[in-house]
């Protein structure tokens, strides 16, 4: 964009109304100026109106169609979740088909993604990050975005593994092992592929001991130490185990002998 351009475009901003202003430039024009506010600008929201404009002033054109996903970039920049997911989503529902299209999923995905709180907070929008990044790993698998997304996907899954750890090892330390158990289970069951199964299987052990569930306990050691077996819990599973003159081998016919028999097929993990 020329210096002339850009000097009248500012000198419309600061004598003119927002509909008067803009009406006498090109789209093209517009468009540039938005591109050079949000390079320069430290305000992400100071572009938004000039591809604002360009949707107004010049529908169903080609600049119209770029100044919707440059909207969606600009307020995911400048912090704006909900208003880059609408943008997002409209250009999503307006060109389906369109070459941005992986783009805009992108972004939609992480208007969620990047509001994933610390471990302690709701999972909520957790799970929403995970629902878009999977339907645009499926969607886009050959996209460049596709590997961004499986990567933020992993953390996100992980995430949620390490929230069920957290509420388990709060109701085991205050002695509620059937609670703990039900959330160590969760993790066994559902987030097997997470860097927290080990430490699920070894909390098992220690909360069915505790219960005197020897048969459950050997069994959660015995998965430990057939997946995991270099991992510090299962060396301490398994002196936890021998503390008590037993071994870590599947017995009875509980869930996790289930689990047991599914790792020796290779069902599992």
């Amino acid at each position: 964009m020329t210096a002339t351009v850009v000097a009248a475009l500012a000198a419309c901003d600061r004598n003119q109304g927002p509909d008067e202003s803009l009406a006498g430039f090109s789209a093209e024009e517009i468009f540039q100026r938005g591109e050079y506010e949000l390079e320069t600008s430290r305000r992400s929201s100071a572009s938004l109106r000039y591809f604002q404009e360009i949707e107004r002033l010049y529908p169903y054109t080609e600049w119209s169609r770029r100044a919707l996903i440059m909207q969606a970039y600009a307020h995911h920049r400048a912090r704006e979740y909900e208003e880059s997911r609408a943008a997002a989503q409209r250009f999503l529902d307006t060109y389906p088909n369109d070459e941005e299209a992986p783009y805009a999923a992108y972004l939609l995905a992480l208007s969620f993604y990047d509001q994933v709180d610390e471990v302690g907070r709701d999972q909520g929008v957790t799970f929403q990050a995970l629902q878009h990044l999977r339907r645009l790993i499926e969607t886009y698998p050959d996209s460049d975005y596709a590997r961004s997304a499986i990567l933020k996907f992993e953390l996100a899954f992980d995430h949620l593994a390490a929230k069920e750890m957290e509420i388990g090892r709060y109701y085991l330390r205050r002695g509620n092992y059937n609670a703990a158990i039900n959330r160590f289970r969760v993790v066994v069951e559902d987030f097997q592929t997470s860097t927290h199964t080990p430490e699920a299987l070894h909390r098992l052990v220690e909360s069915y001991l505790s219960l005197g569930l020897r048969d459950d306990a050997q069994t959660a050691g015995a998965i430990l130490g057939y997946n995991f077996e270099a991992s510090p819990f299962y060396e301490d599973s398994f002196r936890l185990l021998s503390g008590q003159g037993l071994e870590p081998e599947a017995r009875g016919e509980g869930w996790l002998r289930t689990i047991y028999r599914q790792a020796i097929r290779g069902d599992w993990i």
